[in-house]
């Protein structure tokens, strides 16, 4: 950015430096004079700070010990930059008549380009901006073992949860505050503070590291023998039976979680004829729909009108719709399957950052159920989400109204993402008042519930899981176990970062044989690794707990450390078959088997961990599956190959 505005500023200033003979025009050449200096010695400085970040490698920071001053020269070079900034301001609102219009707009432009870049700034500074650092350096360096029980370090992890809370209030300030909100704010920052607590590394070194952590994974998959993951061995006739038919009911039930979404889904999902379509007749059903059965955020009548061309319902088959959306707060809809004989209550899953907030609420919550023996934990910010759905469903009678005008009809619950872990505990919650409940789960969470309340799930939760989806893998003890092998794997590295991150870019985007991309340290460059990381300990040195972690793979010591929560219910897990045939004209296959929650214990990266979590992409390879005759049922070793680690 910064050289496009000294290079247009350069052409404005040579193209029009004898016509400076307008009203102020004898400012001008001083003015841009001094804005090419200013502007060349910051395009310098960031020059000298790239190439002097590119040296040494992510554990050995030696070669890098000047860029701390860098930066501060360069930060010191914002204030010039924002005086200049005010003088242009000045001079185009003043004393820029009679002005050639060329030079008035030029003028205008570098002075917003200025003024939008140091907005940016300032906002990053307020937001990335960690005033914890020189304390935490104290704190290491003062004890060889960090003790997390120390009054100093309470005080730390106190003010940096503060810290990450202030931040958070920050990216979501056009959220309305209330109680619900704080107190989420609040569960939120104590819970990323814990997780930084104990790190040195900033967000260029994790991605190096995940980079590097996608290439051993592939490796590993690559190592192991096709023949041996083929699919050969016959399933028993039972288990093929039940799969066969729970396919068939995920097909028919996940155009409700898909419903659920509204029209930014469909649009998403039909980007060609989507938007006519609601457009056609979004009123008309906003106002054929009763108006004390619709709640919240749908005066169009898109979203329900989306829900019409989804489901293929009618206008009465629908008994609530509530688009109601806040903190623990999701919507919802009740519907009547005439073609299942069933009452449906579909969740929706992630689409707001109330949404999101709700889904970071992660710590466990108590869950008592009766017959259930055992922790009963669950994941807060679900739980209080369906329980607020159970509120709404029971005391406003809302399922009874459903049932007195199908009084013989069986009750399923479903959802996607946040709706199919919501959907999961509101099924548990109403188990007891309808015993013949059927729940159908696509992607959930995978830190949802404890062992004992998963397995009491099976006997009436199917979960639907793809490929290398993130978010079933996505739990509390799943994000440690990832940091530290991010911290493992950054230890081995003997590659300078910039060389790592091109490299996996080419990686990510061309392909090519994990191979060719080393990162492991041999003998000598290991005991030449003496320097600290960051310039503040020697990544080695067991100084920290994560540090620790590292050499002994105990998680003893982590933040995280606690009960591990469980996917729900009976798992069908669907995995992408090898390719065959040439590149243009293969065609991708799919099959499905029943998994078990263990397999989920592990995040894979890859590009796929977020594709592989659309609903319309689910919702797709699901009716292709059951449309085919027979699909392929697979073993657990093809389960392995695939990414089940």
């Amino acid at each position: 950015m910064s050289c496009y505005r000294w290079i247009g500023i350069l052409v404005l200033y040579l193209t029009h430096r004898d016509q400076f003979d307008c009203k102020g025009g004898g400012f001008l050449p001083s003015y841009l004079i001094v804005l090419l200096v200013l502007l060349a010695a910051i395009i310098l400085a960031l020059l000298v700070i790239v190439c002097v970040s590119m040296q040494g490698t992510i554990t050995n920071p030696g070669p890098r010990r000047y860029i701390p001053i860098l930066i501060y020269i360069r930060t010191t070079l914002y204030l010039p930059e924002l005086v200049w900034a005010v003088l242009g301001a000045v001079w185009v609102n003043d004393e820029s008549e009679g002005c050639a219009s060329s030079i008035v707009n030029t003028i205008t432009i570098a002075v917003i380009a200025s003024w939008v870049f140091l907005f940016f700034t300032i906002v990053a500074v307020l937001t990335f901006f960690d005033p914890l650092g020189r304390c935490t350096r104290l704190n290491f360096v003062t004890s060889r073992v960090h003790n997390l029980e120390s009054s100093d370090s309470i005080q730390a992890k106190s003010v940096a949860a503060r810290v990450w809370e202030y931040r958070l209030k920050l990216l979501c300030c056009c959220i309305m505050k209330d109680a619900d909100n704080r107190s989420a704010f609040t569960n939120i920052g104590q819970l990323l503070s814990a997780f930084f607590v104990d790190t040195d590394l900033v967000p260029g070194d994790i991605a190096a590291g995940l980079t590097l952590l996608h290439q051993e994974q592939d490796k590993s998959e690559q190592s192991q023998d096709l023949e041996e993951v083929a699919c050969t061995i016959p399933q028993p006739q039972p288990v093929a039976e039940e799969l066969d038919i729970e396919l068939e009911n995920s097909a028919h039930y996940m155009q409700y979680a898909v419903a659920a979404y509204g029209w930014p889904l469909y649009i998403f999902s039909h980007p060609c004829t989507g938007l006519c379509k609601l457009s056609r007749n979004c009123m008309c059903c906003r106002s054929q729909f009763p108006e004390q059965d619709i709640v919240g955020g749908d005066q169009l009548g898109c979203n329900f009108n989306s829900m019409l061309q989804t489901t293929g319902l009618q206008y009465r088959d629908f008994i609530h719709v509530s688009f109601h959306n806040k903190i623990y707060e999701i919507p919802f809809f009740v519907a009547l399957d005439h073609k299942k004989e069933a009452v449906v209550v579909a969740v929706r899953g992630t689409l707001s950052l109330e949404d999101a907030l709700t889904d970071l609420s992660a710590e466990h919550e108590t869950l008592l159920v009766d017959g259930v023996t055992g922790e009963s934990l669950a994941h807060k910010g679900i739980l209080q989400a369906a329980c607020y759905i159970h509120k709404k469903l029971i005391k406003e009678g809302i399922l009874n109204q459903a049932f007195e005008v199908v009084p013989e009809y069986k009750l399923v619950i479903t959802g996607h993402s946040l709706g199919a872990g919501a959907a999961s505990i509101l099924a548990i919650l109403l188990r007891r008042s309808f015993p013949e409940l059927r729940c159908y789960a696509f992607s959930p969470p995978g830190g949802l519930l404890s062992k004992c309340l998963a397995d009491y799930s099976k006997g009436f939760i199917i979960s639907v899981v793809l490929g290398k989806d993130l978010i079933p893998r996505l739990s509390l003890g799943n994000v440690e176990d990832l940091k530290r092998r991010i911290l493992k794997i950054v230890a081995q590295s003997n590659r300078p970062k910039y060389q790592i991150l091109l490299r996996g870019c080419w990686y990510e985007v061309f392909g090519g044989d994990p191979d060719n991309f080393p990162s492991e340290l041999d003998d000598r460059q290991q005991k030449q690794l003496t320097q600290p990381l960051l310039a503040e300990q020697n990544l080695m040195g067991h100084r920290s707990a994560s540090y620790t972690s590292i050499a002994d793979e105990s998680p003893s010591d982590s933040p995280f450390h606690g009960p591990q929560l469980f996917l729900p219910g009976k798992i069908i897990y669907i995995v992408k078959e090898p390719s065959t045939g040439s590149f243009c004209f293969s065609q991708a296959k799919y099959h499905a088997s029943w998994s078990d929650a263990s397999s989920f214990s592990n995040i894979l990266i890859s590009p796929r961990m977020i594709t592989d979590h659309m609903p319309d992409l689910l919702f797709d390879l699901l009716k292709d599956l059951t449309q085919e005759a027979p699909f392929i049922l697979c073993p657990t070793s093809y389960i392995a190959e695939n990414g089940a680690h």
